[in-house]
């Protein structure tokens, strides 16, 4: 009997748990384990921890698999990552960091990074080719019109997969941020200004002084006004 310590983080989105059923497989170079549930309730920020209990040593842990179902409403989960601690004490890593949504399986493999000439394992090989297939069909291009650039070959952003699509985290940064810069706006006087600006210095009371804020991973400049 050989017993794998398995952590599994949610991130830390609001949006980020879920109360779907997740369960995970762990694949290494001498087999894998039984399907394993995990949990079925996962909150934003926080970790689940459990025991996989295999009838062999598994060898070197090369992927995991996580499988989500559920049994009435549909309830997106992001995974951050899993960590996986062997019998003998090794640890292996595997970031994840995507959306899981509706009933499906991702496969994940180990984060050490490796070549196409590294992958030795028919699985590897087998995975890597999938994962190309895949990426292929989510990224084709298309003519927009003659002369243009071309564009995703989507009529519209909710056709693609909600990891492809923009953050709705940083989106409602952005939102957020166009709001507090209305109301600076709004409270300074400048939209509600009829007439044109009389000087530059008129003008400095409310743009001369910035303030940086990060807003999803992007740095802003927000007008402040004057002292």
């Amino acid at each position: 009997m050989a017993t794998y310590k398995v952590t599994v983080a949610t991130g830390d989105m609001v949006e980020a748990g879920t109360t779907n059923s997740i369960s995970i497989t762990l694949v290494g170079s001498y087999g894998e384990s039984r399907q394993t549930t995990i949990s079925v309730l996962f909150l934003p920020g926080k970790e689940k921890s459990l025991s996989v209990h295999c009838g062999q040593d598994l060898g070197p842990i090369v992927l995991i698999r996580l499988h989500k179902w559920r049994l009435f409403l549909e309830d997106a989960w992001f995974c951050k990552d899993v960590r996986v601690t062997a019998p003998n004490g090794t640890l292996y890593r595997f970031p994840c960091y995507q959306w899981l949504e509706g009933v499906t399986t991702v496969e994940v493999r180990e984060g050490s990074g490796k070549k196409l000439v590294d992958d030795k394992l028919q699985i590897l090989k087998e995975h890597r080719h999938r994962e190309l297939a895949e990426r292929q069909e989510a990224y084709r291009w298309k003519n927009f019109a003659q002369g243009w650039p071309r564009c995703l070959n989507v009529d519209s952003i909710f056709d693609l997969d909600s990891n492809i699509q923009f953050s709705r985290i940083r989106a409602n940064n952005f939102t957020g941020f166009l709001i507090f810069q209305g109301a600076s706006h709004f409270l300074s006087g400048f939209l509600l200004r009829r007439s044109s600006w009389n000087s530059l210095d008129e003008m400095r009371t409310i743009f001369s002084r910035t303030q940086g804020r990060d807003i999803g991973g992007y740095l802003c400049v927000v007008p402040c006004p004057s002292s």
